[in-house]
């Protein structure tokens, strides 16, 4: 899922960079979350996305952002593009060494189902080293102009001294 890098998708000719954002502590996440949710109105507006296809970027936005601040290495850079079809978001870190890692054997109380959560909502995503900055990407794509995305249920929580699961 995450594990191999892949690629960020070629932006075509009529992308357009929407927003682009450089936090530096986590309480810039939600500052910054406000200034992308006012600056996707326009969208709205022309009727592409829906409340519910803004709130998935959004969810996205936070996820990824919050992980490049809590797991990568400053400056953390956030550029999301418009596409024929939906949202391209890239939150790039210079630790290029750190691969985005999912959480495995974890209590879902102490987090780390961020990385699921993004798969699960997006119609595409990945990770690259481009120069000297990793890449860690996803594509959310407008509800009506893509097919359902498959549902995949979440790794069930698993206690680490039996490995078995918490919900029975």
């Amino acid at each position: 899922m995450w594990s191999q890098r892949r690629p960020s998708p070629a932006s075509p000719v009529d992308s357009v960079a929407v927003w682009d954002g450089r936090p530096c502590t986590l309480a810039d996440v939600t500052e910054l979350r406000l200034h992308l949710r006012e600056g996707l109105a326009d969208a709205a507006r022309r009727g592409d996305a829906d409340d519910a296809d803004i709130e998935r970027l959004l969810l996205v936005f936070e996820e990824l952002t919050s992980n490049g601040l809590r797991h990568g290495q400053a400056p953390v850079r956030v550029v999301v593009t418009t596409t024929d079809r939906g949202w391209l978001i890239d939150v790039s870190d210079a630790a290029t060494d750190r691969p985005p890692t999912l959480a495995v054997g974890r209590d879902a109380a102490q987090g780390g189902l961020g990385l699921y959560l993004v798969a699960r909502l997006s119609a595409a995503h990945g990770w690259m080293v481009q120069e000297d900055r990793k890449h860690v990407w996803a594509r959310i794509d407008y509800a009506s102009r893509s097919a359902p995305v498959p549902v995949a249920p979440l790794p069930r929580p698993r206690d680490e001294a039996t490995g078995r699961s918490q919900f029975q």
